[in-house]
């Protein structure tokens, strides 16, 4: 990959107000754009809000639609990828929690959330694509929120040839410093035994409707050390600069790449139910 100058926005999204949380995202992207970055990554469903009540059906959108062509006119404007996140709602009328690539050519792809945590699953329908998006010489791909907890997502990522790994949020409740340690358990272990950097964006504040968001931004490079971090509730960008040199230091390295030494033909359980008991 080439180097990369990269904006991960702390945001305030409040549920139902979709055109406010546009023009508040477009401020954003002009903001990063003007300091150099090449791509920007915003929180999970950042344009709708998030929710797990049944209101959230309807602030869900189609796309093609109203937010996703906004989104991609501010791509054309700024010159720059966004990545940003809506309830979608697809021709049988169900939803997903889906985040879009959009570039100054047009929407690149859209990835649908995976793994749903249970209280997601009484509404929102699971993606089934694992998808990989390209940009300035390299790879990456997009886990929401809980989908981060699940190592073979990361895994299948890595070995579609995923550089970076982009994790918006909207993961509610606690303090900053609570979600710092939650986030440190796990993204910093992704970035790690996959040998990519991970970037990682939450909501803050509340959204409206019950749930309050304690914002967080961190970067990991493929070593598993945390580069950029930004802790506090307060809206705002972290940039960090993603260094091709950071990534050939780990996969150059065959005793700090550790994927091409799996053994396949040993995981035939990782693809079984798990049983009861």
């Amino acid at each position: 990959m080439d180097d990369l100058r990269i904006a991960a926005v702390v945001m305030r999204s409040v549920l139902g107000k979709t055109q406010d949380n546009l023009n508040r995202m477009k401020t954003w992207v002009g903001e990063v754009a003007s300091q150099g970055a090449d791509l920007v990554c915003f929180p999970e469903l950042n344009l709708t809000g998030y929710s797990v009540r049944k209101i959230i059906r309807s602030v869900a959108e189609p796309i093609p639609g109203p937010s996703s062509r906004a989104v991609v006119e501010m791509a054309r404007e700024s010159g720059i990828l966004i990545l940003a996140g809506l309830v979608e709602r697809d021709g049988e009328g169900r939803i997903f929690a889906s985040h879009l690539v959009a570039g100054p050519e047009g929407l690149q792809g859209v990835y649908r959330k995976c793994h749903l945590s249970p209280f997601e699953q009484r509404l929102y329908c699971a993606g089934e694509a694992i998808s990989v998006f390209r940009f300035k010489g390299g790879n990456f791909g997009i886990e929401l929120c809980y989908d981060t907890h699940f190592p073979e997502l990361s895994t299948l990522l890595a070995l579609k040839e995923a550089d970076i790994l982009f994790c918006p949020h909207a993961s509610p409740r606690g303090t900053p410093e609570q979600k710092q340690r939650s986030w440190l358990r796990h993204l910093t272990a992704r970035a790690y035994d996959n040998g990519l950097f991970v970037v990682a964006c939450n909501q803050t504040g509340t959204n409206g409707h019950g749930l309050q968001f304690p914002g967080l931004a961190l970067v990991v490079n493929p070593s598993g050390e945390v580069i950029a971090e930004r802790i506090g509730e307060k809206e705002g960008a972290l940039f960090a600069d993603l260094k091709a040199a950071d990534l050939a230091h780990v996969r150059e390295n065959k005793m700090r790449f550790f994927l091409p030494n799996r053994r396949p033909e040993l995981y035939e359980g990782l693809v079984k139910p798990r049983t009861a008991g």
